[in-house]
């Protein structure tokens, strides 16, 4: 299968501090790939470095077979890699209209877009005039992901989608991103195993800054041990 994405051995650095020391990860196209591992293992940090935020030091991040090292961040994202931070980095004080116009590129990207952007997420269309700080948290994510949409993006990197969010509210997320991956590829960073384990087609397991298996979510869900070992879940 072809890889859209690829990041070889990565060493990245936040001020003096190694965050990442040797991260790999291959994300085949078509594919959601999650990242998995504690809190502070490095997920968030190996998104940001494939997106220039925080530039690894060392090893390659290839996009479409281009080397994405020494790019600026903007530059990266108009290659066609959408980023959705956690937190759900929205514009509060404007509407989910205006926030989704904010995201555009080119001027018929809103445009070519709402169809998907609204089969995804049918909320966001009654609540269009709504301002952003309005949304319930559940609403914010969808809007968040939303904008990542707007744009030709062939690559959407989303950072902890379930965080925060109602059970109910939760499996809503997860059939939309499931629907999504029939447009887009997806890295996934997501600490809920349960969600995870549903959405993934394959996995990359991060701990304390090392990528330390990989393999198919199949075979990790009937892995009790290894789950267990660097998740801790039972």
């Amino acid at each position: 299968m072809t890889s859209l994405l690829q990041i070889e051995n990565i060493h990245t650095f936040i001020g003096q501090f190694h965050i990442l020391e040797g991260v790999s990860v291959d994300v085949p196209q078509g594919n959601i790939t999650v990242l998995l591992g504690r809190n502070g293992a490095g997920k968030t940090t190996t998104l940001k470095s494939v997106m220039g935020i925080t530039p690894p030091r060392e090893g390659k991040v290839i996009y479409k077979g281009e080397v994405l090292n020494g790019k600026k961040t903007h530059h990266i994202a108009r290659m066609g890699i959408g980023y959705v931070p956690e937190h759900r980095a929205i514009f509060k004080t404007l509407t989910v209209k205006e926030n989704l116009e904010m995201a555009a590129r080119e001027k018929n990207d809103l445009k070519n877009s709402l169809d998907l952007i609204f089969e995804l997420f049918p909320d966001l269309k009654r609540l269009i005039d709504l301002r952003g700080g309005n949304l319930s948290g559940g609403q914010q994510q969808m809007l968040s992901i939303a904008r990542a949409l707007v744009p030709e993006n062939d690559l959407l990197l989303i950072d902890e989608p379930s965080e925060g969010l109602a059970p109910v509210i939760i499996e809503d997320m997860m059939r939309a991103i499931k629907r999504l991956s029939d447009h887009k590829t997806v890295l996934l960073v997501e600490q809920n195993f349960h969600v995870a384990s549903k959405l993934a087609d394959s996995y990359v397991i991060v701990d304390e800054g090392h990528s330390v298996h990989t393999g198919t979510m199949a075979d990790l869900r009937n892995d009790k041990a290894l789950v267990k070992r660097f998740l801790g879940v039972a």
